[in-house]
This record gives C-alpha cells, structure tokens and sequence, in this order.
C-alpha cells in the first residue's frame, strides 16, 4: 500500500526529531517518535542520549490516553530487547496504538525486525521503508557500527581551489574562513571521534575540542602515534577522553600517557605501522559510530590505502597556492585512468566564501 502525504508529512516531522539528538545520543542511533490520532499530533519525543527514555517512551508519555489507537511514526524500527531501558516495541503494545509506521529497520542484530514482528504478533499493523534513504543517512555511523563492525569514516580536509592544503613550508594558517572553520566544528560535535596523526600534532598541537557549537559533550580524540612520539605536554591531552593507537610497545611511556587520562592501544602492522584496519574495528567494538578525520596527507592516504574511508569533506577555498604546495592526497603514480579515485558528491554548499563538497568514495 502506497503511504499517503500526511504520512511523508509526520515521517518528517519524526526525522526532525531525530536530528534533535544529533550531537548527543552515540552510541545509540538517533531516533524521533511522532503519535497521530484522527490527524492531529497528541504526542512526540526523541532520544537525546544513551541510558535515558527512547523516543517512543517519550512520545507515549507526551500522549497519556491519547495514544490507544494512535498511529506512531518513528524514524527507526521500535527495540524489541532489554537494554539500559525495556523494549520499546512493548511500551507501544501496551499502549494499544493501532499502526506503527518505522522509517528504516534496526540494523542492531539484536532487533533486526524483531521488533517490527513483535507488533505485528500483537495485532499491530506495521508498515517500513518511509523515507528510508532519510532515516539511513541520519544514522549513517550506526548502520556502519552494526553491519561492518566498524564506524563511518570521514575525512575532512581544508585546501585552496588548485588543491594545495599548505604552502611548501608547511604553513596552512587560515586557509578557511570562519563561516568554514565554524561548519567544521558542527562535524566534530556530531562525530564520536576526531582523529588526527602525530605529524599534524607535532606541527600544529591541536585540541580537536568543539568549541564553536554548543554541545553537552566532546568527541573521543584519537591520535595515530607509530612510534609513541607524543609527550605528555600536548594540548590534546588536557581534559577529555584520547585514545592513542599506536605500534610500539613502550610501558614506561604508556603509563605517563595513562596519568594524562588517556588510553594506549598497540595495533602493529607487518611494516610497523599501526594496522588502520583494526584501529577500526577496536573503535567500533567501544561504540564508535561516526569518526571525523583531521589530519594530514600521510594519514589520510594511510587510510585511503587502508580501504576504510567512506566519505570526504572539503572545503575548497577561493584562492590558489601553486605547484609547490603541499597537496591533499597522495594517490601514488597513476598511469592509467582506471586507477583513479572516483567521487559521489552528496551535497554543495557555500560557506562565507569557501566552497564545501561532500563525497563519497564511489557508491558509498
């Protein structure tokens, strides 16, 4: 059966819930719960962080009474297991709605439609896939966590419009403008993680804090350290949770680490690199969702090469810095146009001046 226009109207308004718990629901998917009875709202709600009501809950209490024989929209199919907090897929079966109408399956093995077929045991009609594609990229880390075992990779990177992100000296000192570096932290305050790697550390000693936007959290900082060369006095580790991951096994240093407040992690490759691929994996089985990348052009080509990079974000500045300076990626020899590296651009958009493209690697 087709879904009518107030259905579309309401999913929306469910989405825009969701996007309420944007910065503060990981590692918990983001979802907003909309109750419609003869079509009128009676009750809404959204999760806004972990351990606390789900959206439904929140929804229903809104309702009271109402709720018997109301239609819930939620962006994300209802929890059918005990967790933090009980299954929601109960909460709206005692409630006696009457339709349920989910935006996208739980992608957690732990639901996976379970959920959806616990209301339809009950009497429930259940209808999925309403703005599914919109519920998807809302949680697009979540997805990432449960179906790949590992989080949503973004790589953002600040460069002039001939692609260069510094002069040959290493200087890169502002090549965005405000409007850029403000959007920017918008992305870490939604990402579990910021990661970057010991060169940008030692050049720049970067906080990778947010700071222009107001959140009630800061994202894990992650710092990709070969060979343990971090000290204790940078800047990153002055408050809030690091995770350094590196592939030297060096006790005397991990410990001074560990009295700054941040945790040492030994993943070495065959070349005595750390293994970005199990970096990966360790940050999704800790409940990273998304991770936003702050770094240079050896770690980011690290991580291309790796094959974990699922989206870029630039910001492509109107000004040119020429042949010599420092580019974005480093592609290796191409000599062949097969081997290049083909975008999906997801979204353009100004800000101030700045130019910011958002792609995906292939179809991502």
């Amino acid at each position: 059966m087709p879904f009518a226009a107030e259905d579309f109207e309401f999913m929306a308004r469910a989405l825009r819930l969701a996007e309420r718990g944007l910065y503060t629901t990981a590692p918990n998917p983001r979802v907003g719960c909309v109750l419609v009875k003869d079509g009128r709202v009676v009750g809404e709600g959204w999760h806004e962080r972990a351990g606390e009501p789900h959206a439904e809950v929140m929804a229903l209490k809104a309702a009271g009474a109402a709720a018997e024989g109301a239609t819930a929209y939620v962006s994300l199919e209802p929890c059918a297991h005990q967790g933090r907090t009980p299954p929601c897929s109960d909460a709206l079966i005692a409630a006696k709605v009457a339709r349920v109408v989910a935006a996208m399956p739980d992608p957690n093995p732990q639901v996976a439609g379970k959920g959806l077929q616990k209301l339809r045991d009950a009497g429930i009609r259940v209808e999925v896939g309403l703005m599914e594609e919109q519920g998807r990229e809302l949680n697009i880390g979540f997805v990432s966590r449960m179906t790949r075992g590992r989080p949503w990779m973004r790589i953002k990177i600040a460069a002039s419009l001939d692609g260069k992100t510094a002069l040959a000296n290493g200087v890169s000192q502002w090549i965005g403008g405000p409007d850029a570096r403000r959007d920017g932290h918008h992305w870490r305050a939604r990402s579990c993680a910021v990661m970057t790697g010991i060169g940008t550390l030692k050049d720049d000693d970067p906080r990778l804090t947010v700071r222009d936007v107001e959140t009630t959290r800061q994202p894990l900082r992650i710092v990709v350290d070969s060979r343990l060369r971090i000290t204790p006095e940078a800047k990153l580790l002055d408050g809030g949770a690091v995770l350094v991951a590196t592939a030297t096994q060096d006790d005397a240093k991990a410990r001074a680490l560990k009295v700054k407040g941040a945790h040492v992690v030994v993943l070495p490759n065959a070349e005595g690199k750390v293994d970005l691929l199990q970096l990966t994996q360790h940050l999704g089985s800790i409940g990273i969702n998304e991770v936003l990348v702050e770094a240079g052009i050896n770690l980011d080509s690290a991580l291309l090469r790796a094959g974990v990079v699922d989206e870029l974000l630039l910001y492509l500045a109107p000004l040119l810095l020429g042949d010599a300076g420092r580019g974005m990626l480093d592609l290796g020899n191409l000599t062949r146009m097969e081997q290049r590296l083909e975008l999906d651009i997801r979204d353009t958009r100004l800000f101030g001046p700045d130019l910011r493209v958002l792609a995906r690697l292939g179809k991502a």
